[in-house]
């Protein structure tokens, strides 16, 4: 894996196209409810390309609307940033406006969305229907597949989440296409949840809790099913580097203070009280990375909630330095105890960014969705 590229593009990621799918959203947010599906997605393609302009890089968008919708695209093969033939090669898929009904009608959901790697890392995916299903995390792999009928696969998650296919909810595209698939889901008795856009955010719903979505069937755009198929790979990915303490390409954190010698009765710092492992115990981080996509593009990472505001502080570290006093009073060193020191230095705990294992795991969800791709109506 090439180091220098990688932290080029988990730069970008991290910071760079943040802003750019803020700018597409506030483009969007100013036609929200305004009944003009064109100009809100024409306000948002024009932000997301100016913004995507301004970046040091030597962009391709390989998975964009070109083939399909009429409207002002960001086109499949589009070039674009400040450094053509000259930056740093990276592959983009995006929409920059997810919903444009759900945005004329002021609705739940619209996103602008995007996803990047190094050149060669997106599947330009055929513009053709897809079959698509998924399921939450916590389940034995292959426990959903969709080689199986929809009742089976209903049947097999309620085995395996211990209730009865009856409390399972499916979430499905409203479309005529699916009156099959809604007609036999009803006959095995599971709730579905119908819903009018947005079909990959009923994908990445499967993976939160407090929607109580449990499964996602239906059939839509490829783009879509190889966005929310690398979206996923990268979000589990992103969570297991919470339990080995690990960032991206397997660089160890910095561990936490040790826990206080035998004896001593002094309190050790909050970090260290339960698990002795850094930025687990509260959980707060760990629950707020997301991942959201739309037709062509997705995101991951922290939502904004609960103590992720302080996100890029662990993600790039941070030195504190008192305003005007002459120093901090914090809970440090080996017994956990206070002490005095003029500055603290948080270091540098990356849990974002694409790894060579990332990549790898990217092209095998984008590959067995592709090998899934239909022809439907």
């Amino acid at each position: 894996m090439n180091t220098t590229r990688s932290k080029t593009l988990d730069r970008v990621l991290v910071l760079e196209m943040v802003r750019v799918t803020e700018a597409a959203a506030i483009a969007a947010s100013k036609l929200t409810g305004r009944g003009d599906e064109k100009a809100a997605d024409a306000a948002a393609v024009e932000a997301m390309r100016a913004a995507l302009n301004n970046l040091y890089m030597d962009g391709t968008v390989v998975i964009g609307e070109g083939e399909r919708d009429e409207a002002p695209m960001l086109f499949i093969g589009e070039k674009v940033g400040s450094a053509i033939g000259k930056g740093p090669k990276i592959d983009i898929a995006l929409d920059p406006l997810e919903g444009t009904t759900i945005c004329a009608t002021a609705g739940p959901n619209s996103l602008a969305v995007l996803a990047i790697a190094e050149e060669g890392g997106l599947l330009n995916a055929p513009d053709v229907y897809m079959d698509k299903i998924a399921c939450g995390p916590g389940y034995p792999e292959g426990i959903i597949d969709l080689d199986k009928s929809p009742t089976e696969n209903v049947r097999a998650l309620a085995a395996a989440k211990g209730v009865e296919p009856r409390e399972i909810i499916a979430c499905v595209l409203d479309r005529p296409r699916h009156q099959k698939l809604i007609a036999e889901l009803r006959e095995v008795g599971c709730g579905i949840m119908l819903i009018g856009d947005g079909d990959v955010a009923g994908v990445i719903a499967t993976t939160n809790p407090d929607t109580t979505i449990d499964i996602y069937m239906g059939a839509g755009g490829a783009p879509e099913g190889v966005l929310a198929a690398a979206a996923r790979a990268v979000e589990d990915s992103t969570q297991a580097r919470f339990d080995a303490s690990k960032g991206p390409g397997g660089i160890a954190w910095k561990p936490i203070w040790s826990r206080q010698p035998k004896g001593k009765q002094k309190q050790v710092a909050p970090a260290a009280r339960k698990s002795g492992k850094p930025l687990v115990d509260t959980g707060s981080l760990r629950r707020s990375i997301k991942s959201t996509v739309d037709d062509n593009s997705a995101f991951i990472g922290p939502d904004g909630s609960g103590t992720s505001k302080f996100a890029a502080v662990h993600q790039f570290g941070m030195t504190i330095t008192p305003k005007k006093a002459g120093g901090l009073l914090v809970f440090a060193g080996p017994d956990g105890g206070l002490i005095f020191a003029k500055s603290v230095t948080i270091p540098a705990r990356p849990f974002l960014g694409i790894d060579g294992q990332d990549v790898a795991d990217i092209g095998d969800a984008v590959a067995d969705a592709i090998r899934r791709t239909w022809d439907g109506d």
